[in-house]
């Protein structure tokens, strides 16, 4: 399945794989668990098993047949990897990938030690990007592993930002991406702490995007720092 996203920095999703756990304090409210847990149990829905894992076979080739070039972010519903996705399934989807020369895949993964022990074992092309998330300085390490990466493009995802993230060494790292929580029960976001992150941003000379302030809904807050939006993208070679 792939829809056209509402997601600032990306065009589309795709899912070749569904369903998640959490795993750090960011996963606490998340958008993906309240929204396939709607459908536990409803026949025949896509989301019928929940937010339990699934893989999609069928769902493989998908962006082959996408002539139109896309940004496409990659398990928007899931974490790519998971520990329960076998190796032979991950790497079907960067074979796809690497075909589909057409798009730029973005893959956002809270599990970079996965990530660094597969990453040799994959292919690379330039239109295949990689990010972790992080967000806050507790979780600064993810980036550590994300440089093992050999990607053109390695970024991070500081969403929901729960805390300042001063101390995530941005050596190596292309994109930056900002963003306060939404939903109910959204955990504020300290606008100190974003300046905090452009600066870092300006100073090393990575790409900036500041996605959104967050609150009961995604756009109630705005996206506007200090005047100006933030919609700075990385460079490709």
């Amino acid at each position: 399945m792939s829809l056209n996203s509402s997601i600032e920095w990306t065009d589309a999703t795709w899912n070749p794989v569904t369903g998640c756990n959490q795993v750090s304090p960011g996963c606490d409210h998340c958008y993906a668990l309240a929204f396939a847990e709607r459908f536990r149990g409803v026949p025949n829905h896509p989301y019928e098993q929940g937010f339990d894992l699934r893989l999609w076979p069928e769902r493989l080739k998908m962006p082959l047949k996408w002539k139109k070039p896309r940004r496409i972010f990659v398990n928007s519903m899931s974490d790519l990897f998971h520990a329960d996705i076998p190796d032979e399934f991950i790497i079907e989807i960067f074979d796809t990938m690497a075909k589909a020369d057409w798009h730029i895949f973005q893959i956002l993964t809270k599990r970079p030690q996965r990530l660094s022990r597969l990453a040799k074992s994959l292919p690379w092309p330039d239109h295949t990007w990689i990010g972790v998330s992080i967000e806050s300085n507790e979780y600064a390490w993810r980036a550590d592993l994300l440089r093992q990466v050999p990607a053109a493009v390695r970024f991070i995802s500081a969403e929901p930002l729960i805390g300042p993230i001063d101390q995530v060494n941005l050596a190596g790292i292309h994109w930056l991406i900002t963003g306060g929580e939404s939903g109910n029960r959204h955990r504020p976001c300290n606008p100190d702490w974003v300046r905090e992150a452009r600066d870092h941003c300006l100073s090393e000379e990575v790409a900036y995007f500041h996605k959104q302030w967050g609150g009961r809904t995604s756009k109630i807050g705005g996206r506007e720092l200090d005047g100006r939006t933030w919609d700075q993208m990385p460079r490709v070679g």
